[in-house]
């Protein structure tokens, strides 16, 4: 068998943990998590990290491994999990990926543009901007830029745009430059499955996390973040929207109101994202022993 990388991914709430905990016990192999926003330690409630039972059950890795103010990017966690990937599969000719960080995702499986790194006080300065200006501001500078990247990039997205923004200036060249597209070959082969429900399904199980998140204690946590809450990781759903309603801008209903309906919007992103990739097969959760079969018979 050659060494093998099972892609599990999904929107938000579709049940990737538990799908993911049960393919890497039936491989007897461990797991590496590509959700962005579950790397960082003092982000517990709000990424709903797997439960301790879980993660005692089956190791994983990129879990909780860095402070809210550690910069990270798709390139690093690229380089990190290649630097990994040898020693797991020294243990296992298969380990599991899951997540649904697409650009994390893509950066493992095709590579990333070699991008430089940004000078960091040119990313506060637009970061600053973007609270001054709001993101009609960061929208001016990027066109003015770059035009090329300004026609492709995610115009709602001030995390993107302040990302084109930093390397336009710390560089002296476009970001779209950059950007050459060209698929890297790995040493290992991939399988890719994808997870979806029912778009009703899905969202009364986002509603239902959301719910369970406040029970949890997500206000107490996005409040002994609030200080910090200019730093990139914690632009997040469930963070930002309690950030507002600490600042006496919006009611505690309206709170969770926006995180619910916010969370549901970012699940149809992801899905958007992951329309493209022909070499994703679509299964419900439900059906683990199909996905089980699927993974196995491309073992072979």
């Amino acid at each position: 068998m050659n060494n093998t990388l099972i892609v599990l991914i999904g929107p938000t709430c579709v049940g990737k943990t538990d799908v993911s905990i049960a393919v890497a016990s039936h491989f007897s192999c461990e797991i590496i998590s590509a959700d962005s926003r579950q790397f960082y330690r003092d982000m517990k409630i709000g990424t709903a990290v797997p439960s301790e039972d879980q993660l005692a059950e089956i190791k994983h890795h990129f879990i909780r491994f860095l402070q809210v103010t550690d910069y990270y990017s798709s390139s690093l966690f690229e380089r990190d999990v290649l630097k990994i990937l040898p020693a797991l599969f020294e243990k296992n000719k298969v380990v599991v990926m899951t997540g649904g960080s697409g650009l994390y995702i893509d950066a493992v499986c095709n590579g990333i543009d070699d991008i430089p790194d940004a000078d960091p006080h040119i990313r506060e300065k637009y970061t600053a901007k973007y609270k001054e200006e709001g993101i009609a501001g960061l929208r001016l500078a990027l066109k003015i830029l770059d035009p090329e990247h300004y026609d492709q990039v995610d115009l709602k997205n001030p995390k993107r745009i302040i990302r084109a923004l930093e390397i336009c200036e710390t560089t002296g060249l476009p970001y779209s430059s950059f950007l050459t597209k060209q698929k890297q070959a790995r040493d290992f082969r991939i399988i890719k499955a994808g997870l979806e429900r029912p778009r009703k399904e899905l969202y009364e199980r986002i509603n239902a996390r959301v719910d369970e998140m406040i029970s949890n204690g997500l206000e107490k946590e996005a409040e002994s973040l609030y200080e910090m809450r200019h730093l990139n990781a914690l632009n997040s759903v469930g963070y930002k929207e309690f950030f507002d309603f600490l600042e006496g801008k919006i009611s505690k209903d309206k709170t969770i109101e926006l995180i619910k309906r916010n969370t549901r919007r970012y699940a149809k992103r992801q899905m958007t994202w992951w329309a493209r990739d022909k070499e994703i097969k679509w299964f419900n959760p439900e059906d683990l022993q199909e996905i089980i079969n699927y993974v196995s018979v491309n073992l072979d």
